[in-house]
């Protein structure tokens, strides 16, 4: 037990999750498929990530449209009339456009008209750092009801003829209505990191103003993600580790309190290596890779929702949700499913 824990809110409340959401397209891209596509095979790939298959969006289904499915969802669980939102909150890297943000698009079509909205960009964590800007404007009295999404298209930015990586990603959106609580119940910590020096491990380097699209950008496949996963794999191990072991002792808990363990599913041998190194049976490890790939921010909160749906989580337990993505960006979130 940790003899600093976080102290708590000075408001007298705490912040809660009370409903959610997720979606994913119908159409299924399996290994099989791949093996037509690029020189890989079905063994390959799922004894090297635990992949059997992942959800790729139509050509008329933006990020907007697979989270608004995801929202609603949430929001008819929490019982909560989007009107009476008071922010929506959308993490993606694969908005519908550069602006307006996907937020502002789902906002208008909600019909949240009284919720203000903006876009986090933390790639795979952005969902864990979207949950901590929440939870600061509830805890603070800023906001009553918050709407959280984490939604991705990666599909729309991945290279088919790149083998290291278009076996890895899908697409799908997760969403979670936000409100307070009781101190001592809902999100107990969280924990934000990033570390921009190793920026270029995972990138999209055309579409913004240091590569701007163009006909020269589109040839040399820079509109595409590009990803060094050895490097990616060996620092995410470790800061996975690390943060829940932080957020953790700031909430005044130990690895072997922990009900569940929701990770990011970028690579089954990453998630293998997080429990173990926290000591957590993977019988308590949420795992969805082999269904949906890596949906970078979407990832935890899909797993969240349907972790929740079949039962798996019941009021008291402790979840613990890590992520490591893009930026690169890592995060670790500890709550007391109220």
């Amino acid at each position: 037990m940790s003899s600093n824990p976080e102290k708590p809110p000075a408001s007298g409340r705490n912040t809660r999750i009370v409903g959610t959401g997720s979606y994913v397209p119908e159409r299924i891209l399996t290994n099989a498929d791949l093996e037509k596509i690029v020189d890989t095979t079905d063994e390959w790939i799922l004894t090297r990530t635990g992949i059997r298959e992942r959800r790729i969006s139509s050509s008329d289904q933006a990020s907007s449209d697979l989270a608004e499915a995801a929202c609603r969802l949430a929001l008819e669980d929490a019982r909560v009339d989007p009107a009476g939102l008071d922010a929506i909150i959308v993490a993606t890297v694969t908005p519908d456009h550069m602006f307006p943000s996907t937020a502002c698009l789902l906002q208008h079509r909600l019909g949240a008209s009284g919720a203000f909205a903006f876009d986090i960009s933390a790639a795979c964590s952005g969902f864990l750092y979207a949950l901590h800007v929440a939870r600061a404007m509830i805890n603070s009295n800023q906001a009553e009801s918050i709407l959280v999404a984490g939604v991705e298209s990666l599909s729309k930015i991945t290279d088919y003829t790149d083998r290291s990586t278009c076996i890895l990603f899908g697409d799908g959106a997760g969403a979670a209505v936000l409100g307070p609580g009781a101190v001592g119940e809902g999100i107990l910590g969280s924990v934000l990191r990033a570390d921009g020096r190793y920026g270029d491990l995972i990138i999209q380097p055309a579409g913004g103003s240091r590569i701007p699209m163009s006909r020269e950008a589109f040839e040399k496949r820079q509109i595409y993600l590009h990803m060094k996963g050895n490097e990616v794999f060996r620092i995410g191990v470790r800061a996975m580790g690390d943060s829940c072991l932080r957020v953790l002792d700031q909430a005044g808990l130990t690895p072997a309190d922990v009900d569940i363990l929701i990770p990011h599913q970028a690579n089954l041998r990453m998630i293998e290596a997080t429990a173990k190194r926290l000591e957590i049976p993977m019988e308590k490890v949420v795992r969805n890779i082999q269904r949906y790939g890596n949906t970078s921010a979407a990832s935890v909160a899909i797993g969240l929702d349907e972790t929740r749906r079949e039962g798996r989580i019941q009021k008291g337990d402790i979840v613990l949700t890590v992520a490591f993505g893009g930026g690169v960006t890592w995060a670790a979130n500890v709550m007391r499913w109220a």
